[in-house]
């Protein structure tokens, strides 16, 4: 499955990132959680190198991201965790998910 940036407009894929990317707090993305369309990056990723990944439907990087659990799919015991912390994170949405990485930046609210 091909997967692509939002929006049908001429901006180039590395424009695109940089628009779908932003700070959120856990409500903004609990409903994406809930859709498991939510993917967690350890922070040593680069949040808009996996998301071009993602977007180029490169198979073997993103499995090697997964098999090294540098990239994960967020269970319940996280859900929990982030929503009684207060966790923020820098988003970017690749449609069809959202990636997501911890940050102490303040949200874009």
């Amino acid at each position: 499955m091909v997967y692509g940036m939002l929006g049908d407009d001429d901006l180039s894929t590395a424009e695109k990132l940089e628009k779908y990317t932003g700070v959120v707090g856990w409500k903004h993305l609990e409903p994406h959680y809930k859709n498991e369309a939510l993917l967690w990056l350890d922070p040593s990723l680069d949040l808009t190198t996996v998301g071009e990944a993602i977007a180029n439907d490169d198979t073997e990087k993103v499995r090697a991201w997964k098999e090294s659990g540098d990239l994960v799919t967020p269970s319940t015991p996280h859900a929990f965790y982030w929503e009684e912390s207060k966790a923020t994170f820098r988003a970017l949405v690749v449609s069809p998910f959202v990636l997501i990485q911890p940050t102490e930046e303040t949200p874009d609210e």
